[in-house]
């Protein structure tokens, strides 16, 4: 029988799929707009996800599902920097010969850099670094917006939100970044308040997953989400372009943010690193010119990386 492989790249707003032959070329690939963070509901979320989009990407490269007990699998999920939400949601029921459950910042790392020695920095909504030097891994960060993700569009965004009340109370000198930010809840800290506290999209979303009929005590959080924060990202690099000064400062606060970072695997011998993620993306000639020839392109993204190890648990069943 043909030796398949399948990939996920599992994130907080959609999750990827990839089928691939024994050459890891594509056989077919799938996208499903739904997010897989296996914190949410305890990963039966992203379960249900992947267990409807299995025999789908089977079908779309023109073979039986029953083709997936030939196939070895890894899983990138966003969440899965908790091990104990990875180990349970490798011990579901999958058809696969073979599955690997990983933290989604280690596919990225494979992708990256093919499977050989160098790190990767995720910095998008959220944000972590991994890397692997002479066979040693080297993870650092990825524990969540409330306590980690010092890199991610989510802090930044929140720290814009933070700069622009506090100018709007006179504290700080406004600009007009900041009036900007203020213009979208009326001029009112009360309502920027209560979006933070109660917010309707992440209510909205809660109903969508909990199919629109959710009791008091369901669990899901009103508050606004790291993804919510996320979408005020764009007004600061809008603002940086005509030369406003709050812009610039958040810049700086990003910038030393990655530095930290950059120089935790530095002093640990790393010798690539590749920046992926939107924001990691959009820094990257800043970056680049900072910090020169150790800073590297991707060579492939997170998708390719959970076939290479996929692959990598085959050769060394």
């Amino acid at each position: 029988m043909p030796q398949l492989f399948l990939g996920v790249d599992g994130g907080g707003t959609k999750c990827r799929m990839r089928l691939a032959d024994e050459n890891l070329g594509t056989l077919a690939e799938l996208v499903v707009n739904s997010p897989v963070n296996l914190q949410l509901r305890d990963g039966e979320a992203a379960y249900e996800t992947i267990l409807d989009a299995i025999p789908k990407v089977f079908e779309r490269a023109g073979m039986d599902v029953a083709e997936a007990k030939n196939t070895y699998a890894c899983f990138g999920m966003a969440g899965a920097r908790l091990q104990s939400a990875r180990l349970a949601f490798g011990a579901r029921d999958f058809p696969f010969a073979s599955l690997e459950v990983l933290d989604d910042v280690d596919i990225a790392r494979a992708g990256a850099h093919e499977g050989e020695d160098g790190a990767v920095l995720i910095i998008g909504t959220g944000s972590a670094g991994f890397g692997m030097v002479k066979g040693k891994k080297l993870q650092v960060g990825g524990w969540g917006f409330l306590i980690g993700d010092a890199m991610s569009g989510a802090i930044l965004g929140r720290e814009l939100l933070r700069k622009s009340v506090m100018a709007h109370e006179g504290m700080t000198q406004s600009t007009p970044l900041t009036k900007a930010v203020m213009a979208r809840f009326d001029n009112d800290p009360g309502k920027m308040m209560a979006w933070s506290f109660d917010n309707p999209d992440a209510m909205a979303d809660a109903l969508h997953e909990g199919g629109g009929g959710l009791a008091g005590d369901h669990g899901f959080s009103r508050h606004a989400r790291p993804t919510d924060y996320g979408r005020f990202v764009p007004l600061v690099f809008e603002h940086l372009e005509l030369g406003d000064a709050v812009a610039k400062e958040l810049l700086e606060f990003e910038l030393e943010a990655i530095d930290t970072y950059i120089s935790w695997f530095t002093a640990r011998g790393t010798k690539a690193l590749a920046l992926v993620g939107g924001l990691g993306q959009r820094l990257h000639p800043l970056i680049k010119e900072k910090y020169g020839d150790i800073i590297v392109e991707p060579k492939a993204g997170p998708l390719h990386g959970a076939l290479i190890l996929a692959r990598m648990a085959f050769n060394d069943a």
